[in-house]
């Protein structure tokens, strides 16, 4: 039995009053990986605006994690976001502490009060990503590709049902590109965590084939293939 994690039916997304996709319609299932693709522009970031409660989806249907999209207001976005790992393409770490404090902040911001047991949890995630020595470094003191694996611990915090990544690999080299995709791909695989990522890299969706969603002329074509 699929377990849906993202169901959009019939929704129309605007940006302010613009309407920038019609008529979208897709599912996400547990642990599914899905490519967004499709050329700036086209929605892409708005539609992941709209699954993570930053745009609020006025016409249609939508559940992600669910919560109905619908009744999302500025009250109800963080328990939604509780729920699922938003993954950014420019880390949007805390440059002021170093990364335990970094992870703490976001527990703590996400209800939890146990000394403990958030330590615990850094601890765990730290140990996912590959980094459990990293802890008291400063973000300026890592690497690219370590402050995305820090960004990815970030988004597992809460032991999410999804993951939405927005370009994770468009500022990584290649050979970093490849370790970031190996975990996001571990992470669907070995916990059942569905992943959405938008991507421009399509040297990255060659080498890690999965289904593709594309926008295009306002529109969102699932199983998209390849060709621009």
């Amino acid at each position: 039995m699929q377990e849906p994690i993202i169901e959009i039916k019939n929704a129309n997304i605007y940006q302010g009053d613009n309407l920038i996709l019609q008529d979208v319609n897709f599912v996400v299932n547990k642990g599914e990986f899905v490519y967004l693709v499709g050329k700036t522009g086209t929605g892409k970031s708005s539609l992941l605006k709209t699954l993570y409660g930053d745009i609020t989806l006025k016409e249609g249907e939508g559940t992600v994690v669910g919560f109905n999209l619908r009744e999302m207001d500025w009250k109800k976005v963080p328990f939604l976001r509780r729920n699922l790992g938003v993954v950014f393409q420019d880390f949007q770490l805390l440059t002021d502490r170093n990364v335990n404090d970094n992870l703490k902040f976001v527990l703590k911001a996400t209800g939890w009060k146990d000394e403990k047991l958030m330590n615990e949890k850094i601890n765990d995630v730290l140990d996912k990503v590959g980094l459990k020595s990293k802890g008291f470094k400063f973000p300026f003191e890592l690497s690219g590709g370590e402050q995305q694996r820090i960004d990815v611990a970030r988004a597992l915090l809460n032991s999410p049902k999804l993951i939405l990544a927005d370009e994770p690999t468009g500022n990584l080299d290649p050979e970093t590109s490849d370790e970031i995709m190996n975990l996001l791909y571990q992470i669907s695989r070995d916990y059942g965590t569905a992943v959405v990522m938008a991507t421009h890299d399509y040297i990255v969706v060659n080498k890690y084939p999965a289904r593709m969603v594309r926008t295009e002329r306002g529109r969102v074509i699932d199983n998209a293939s390849i060709t621009m």
